[in-house]
């Protein structure tokens, strides 16, 4: 089986595609300078490289060209996306609704629909599984997620505290105690996602507790944009 990992960030569209029977990554590569102007970046597993400048007003042209790469020309790895099992998507705003990966269905395309401006493009004979960005800080207590503001904003609104890059944090405090083979429960860690959006969580027992973005991504440490 073979499942395409997809990254949408701001500005860039990051993918693998890997072989579940050992976990081998077949091909990855990263779409830039979206919305800007454009490049793509693709690598194989026998050592191809492919590089273009593109013009990527979008993510859905990034995306368009990360298939032809990926199933024609001299770096191809595929003959047909139907060889493709599964794919995964990371969702940066999950709110309160998702608290975990989730496989996708109409329904949780609405859910998406109503918690965020933008939502991939779904193909129904292939299942797909989102993961949030938001997820992982759904650990945070209320003292860490509230804010000094009337209650009713946080009822009505949903105004308080979400925090993203929630997969990569939660990655990095795993690996944490990988590398040092220590168990998360009681270890205080204070993880730093630093890219062209940026943030810090601290996290205890493998748990966010608070996180530098607030409601929006625009809270916190200053950031490319």
């Amino acid at each position: 089986m073979k499942i395409l990992v997809v990254n949408a960030g701001s500005s860039s569209l990051k993918y693998q595609l890997i072989d579940m029977k050992d976990e081998s990554v077949i091909a990855k590569g990263n779409c830039e300078r979206i919305g800007i102007d454009g490049k793509i970046t693709h690598k194989t597993f026998d050592g191809r490289e492919y590089v273009e400048e593109c013009s990527f007003p979008t993510h859905t042209e990034a995306f368009e060209k990360l298939v032809e790469v990926m199933t024609k020309g001299d770096a191809a790895v595929i003959k047909d996306m139907s060889e493709i099992g599964a794919v995964g998507h990371r969702i940066v705003q999950g709110a309160e609704v998702f608290t975990k990966t989730t496989i996708v269905t109409d329904e949780v395309i609405d859910q998406i629909d109503g918690l965020a401006d933008l939502a991939p493009v779904h193909n129904h004979a292939t299942p797909h599984v989102v993961v949030f960005d938001t997820a992982f800080h759904q650990t945070m207590p209320p003292k860490a997620y509230m804010f000094g503001m009337p209650y009713e904003c946080y009822e009505q609104f949903h105004v308080r505290k979400y925090g993203f890059h929630g997969t990569s944090h939660r990655f990095v405090s795993m690996k944490y105690g990988e590398v040092t083979g220590k168990s998360l429960e009681g270890l205080n860690i204070v993880s730093c996602h630093l890219g062209n959006g940026s943030s810090i969580t601290a996290i205890k027992d493998g748990k966010s507790v608070d996180t530098s973005m607030g409601f929006t991504p625009l809270d916190g440490i200053i950031m490319g944009t």
